[in-house]
């Protein structure tokens, strides 16, 4: 193990589909480095990368707050944005808001936080319209022994 803790904060632009994706995929190799069983690791990234989709394509800006020990990862994703009205329909699998620009770019299938949702051991959503969006996820862990 290279580290026993590791934090890290990110900043996520709103409508910055070129950088989409970048936290993610820094985050895989932190937890690859920390030596992270595959399947934690997994569940991790697809969350840290369907809620900075999230942030991309309905918030002005976000902040991603990122905690890995050896007993749990934690990630909160805060943003400024446009809220969601109704978070028990978001949660449907299938639910969208998203336009039609998203769409022809692959986005907006309705799978963002429930693949979110099924991934977490804990997993927390507030929101409020015309505010933004908080999500605390917690996924608890154990490191491979080498």
């Amino acid at each position: 193990m290279n580290a026993d803790i590791e934090v890290r904060h990110y900043k996520i632009t709103g409508g910055d589909f070129k950088n989409a994706g970048s936290v993610s995929e820094e985050i895989k190799m932190i937890l690859d480095q920390m030596k992270y069983d595959t399947e934690i690791v997994r569940r991790a990234c697809i969350c840290l990368f369907e809620a900075e989709m999230n942030a991309v394509m309905y918030a002005e800006k976000a902040i991603v707050d990122f905690v890995a020990t050896p007993q749990r990862i934690e990630i909160v994703v805060r943003d400024i944005g446009a809220g969601i009205p109704d978070i028990n329909l978001a949660l449907q699998e299938g639910y969208s808001t998203a336009t039609e620009a998203m769409r022809e770019m692959g986005f907006g299938a309705g799978m963002g936080l429930p693949n979110i949702q099924k991934n977490t051991d804990i997993f927390e959503i507030t929101s409020e319209v015309g505010k933004g969006t908080r999500l605390s996820i917690i996924i608890n862990a154990k490191q491979q022994v080498n």
